[in-house]
């Protein structure tokens, strides 16, 4: 049997409407939220639909995946590089992405940035933090992700703009509170400059995300549907 069609615009403003709501629980306004759709595995023709719709910053996990849709969508939007993200990569990267949330190294984020030096370019980043210690999640352990971001802060061609992290997965999404909580101590500690994205929270847990202190969130099942594997 087929599956039903996906409404994006409507899933786009349940979306925008819990992000609402779960901004005002928290004496937030929610328009410091943004939406990032992830859109991993969907089709340009579905990114088309949200463009529509007004969503205008989407993210992508794989280089490989994002340069023939960044290409097919052309100017406008802005991309979002959400995924791991190898050092052989970097040069894919640059010129690209918006905002790059995934830099867990020195290694990674002077390549980062002499690529876009080289290009006449400085490109945002986001720290990794891996917030629940788990081996098989990329990131910087919370004690250490200060320590990286003023060794960072010295490197040409990338400005370091805030943290992103991704708490172990549960069935609850109200156990994810204590790893956002984690990240937003250590967002609270960094200078201005730094502050200005913490990108925490997805499909299942942006809500609990906003209420802790996110201003970014990633969302893709809950506005493209289920992944097609």
């Amino acid at each position: 049997m087929d599956k039903p069609p996906v409404d994006i615009r409507a899933n786009i403003e349940n979306v925008r409407e819990r992000i609402a709501k779960a901004a005002e629980r928290a004496g937030r306004d929610p328009s410091e939220i943004l939406l990032v759709g992830a859109t991993k595995q969907v089709p340009v023709e579905r990114i088309r639909e949200a463009i529509a719709c007004g969503l205008t910053d989407f993210g992508e996990n794989y280089v490989q995946e994002a340069i023939p849709k960044i290409e097919q969508i052309g100017p406008g939007v802005r991309w979002h590089f959400i995924g791991s993200l190898q050092r052989n990569k970097a040069k894919h990267v640059v010129g690209r992405f918006c905002l790059v949330h995934s830099v867990d190294s020195l290694e990674l984020g002077a390549e980062l940035g002499r690529r876009a030096s080289a290009a006449g370019l400085v490109i945002p980043v986001l720290v990794e933090v891996n917030v629940g210690g788990e081996s098989t999640k990329s990131g910087v352990p919370p004690e250490e992700a200060l320590e990286l971001i003023e060794k960072l802060r010295s490197v040409q061609g990338i400005s370091v703009s805030g943290l992103m992290g991704i708490p172990p997965p549960t069935a609850d999404p109200e156990q994810a509170r204590p790893y956002f909580r984690t990240l937003k101590s250590l967002f609270d500690q960094l200078d201005n400059e730094c502050r200005q994205y913490l990108s925490m929270g997805m499909s299942a847990d942006f809500e609990q995300a906003i209420e802790e202190g996110a201003n970014l969130v990633r969302i893709g099942t809950s506005i493209f549907g289920p992944r097609t594997r």
